[in-house]
């Protein structure tokens, strides 16, 4: 059983606590919340009588956090931050009750998803809240209705929709090739290449799967998403490996080439995460029929470009449903035509 709520400290105490904390001053806590300083004073030591422990120290020119304070200082900031996240959404959703969180990849999301999102919105898909989350989390501790992931098809308490494997190949600027050709993968092994902190054995794989022995496959300048890579290729620093489905504006407009006909496909794939709660809910399952329609294009551009590997396991829960949701993304957009 929980603490009684009576024991909790106000929101309003937590929020001075929280910005004398910060500032590390009482005075300046005051000024921010347009308070007196005595004002903050009391509501601080409101807090720590209820929680019997001192939260600060008194020094000179101002206070410290103790050391219980710090930890608490830590949680405070989480639980204001998450409010703060959340009334800012009630307010922007206007209590409509078409809206969707999702988490999602931030290069994933910039390049493909958000470019394809007017098509669902147009369709009367609602409205569609993003967030970047780079790693597997705790659905129930938050409040999204999906999550884009990639990696393996394991998640506590959801359920993973495949939308499509990653082929990557490495590209560069006409710039870059213009001063170091490159005509082989081996060639590579000269050039500057474009790392990914997140995949920091991407290069030492895809030279593993062209058949070359690369000695230093993870020298290079680092980065830590596609998104940088691909504009320092741009910007000719270097040779990025990327996925090839968000670079095709590029390529298609000149500012990349793609080198080699050596496409690789990588060694996980991109899925739509569903949490248990939310597997039968209409607008989850009316967006995610909406998505793998999208995500099949690039499932039929992977299998062009590189060699399809075989996966098992992908019987979709979505599979009654798609359907009747393809039906009814069908008629709202008929009905729009007309």
């Amino acid at each position: 059983m929980g603490l009684p709520r009576r024991l909790l400290p106000s929101l309003q105490e937590l929020v001075a606590f929280e910005a004398a904390g910060r500032y590390g001053s009482f005075t300046q806590a005051a000024e921010e919340l347009n308070l007196t300083q005595s004002a903050v004073s009391k509501q601080i030591r409101q807090v720590e009588e209820a929680l019997n422990i001192p939260l600060f120290e008194r020094v000179r020119g101002g206070v410290v956090l103790t050391s219980a304070g710090r930890a608490y200082f830590t949680a405070t900031q989480e639980v204001l931050r998450r409010l703060e996240t959340s009334t800012h959404a009630a307010v922007a959703s206007a209590g409509s009750e078409t809206v969707l969180n999702l988490a999602v990849l931030p290069t994933f999301a910039t390049r493909w998803l958000i470019p394809r999102l007017p098509q669902f919105a147009s369709l009367g898909g609602g409205t569609v809240n993003l967030a970047t989350r780079l790693e597997p989390f705790a659905f129930e501790e938050t409040n999204f209705d999906l999550a884009i992931h990639y990696g393996a098809p394991h998640w506590p308490n959801a359920h993973s929709e495949y939308l499509f494997d990653e082929v990557v190949a490495p590209v560069a600027s006409p710039s870059y090739l213009g001063h170091k050709p490159l005509h082989r993968p081996k060639d590579l092994q000269r050039a500057t290449l474009l790392q990914l902190s997140t995949r920091p054995a991407q290069w030492a794989d895809w030279f593993q799967n062209v058949g070359v022995d690369c000695a230093h496959p993870l020298r290079g300048p680092l980065f830590d998403q596609f998104s940088m890579t691909v504009q320092a290729a741009i910007a000719s620093l270097g040779v990025a490996l990327v996925p090839l489905f968000l670079v095709q504006d590029e390529v298609a407009a000149g500012k990349l080439v793609i080198l080699f006909d050596r496409p690789v496909r990588g060694p996980s794939a991109y899925y739509a995460v569903v949490p248990s709660g939310k597997r039968h809910d209409p607008l989850v399952l009316r967006f995610l029929a909406w998505l793998l329609d999208q995500a099949s294009t690039v499932r039929s551009e992977n299998r062009a470009t590189a060699p399809q590997s075989s996966r098992c396991g992908r019987r979709s829960f979505l599979m009654s449903a798609r359907a009747t949701n393809r039906t009814s993304i069908s008629a709202s957009a008929a009905s729009m035509a007309r």
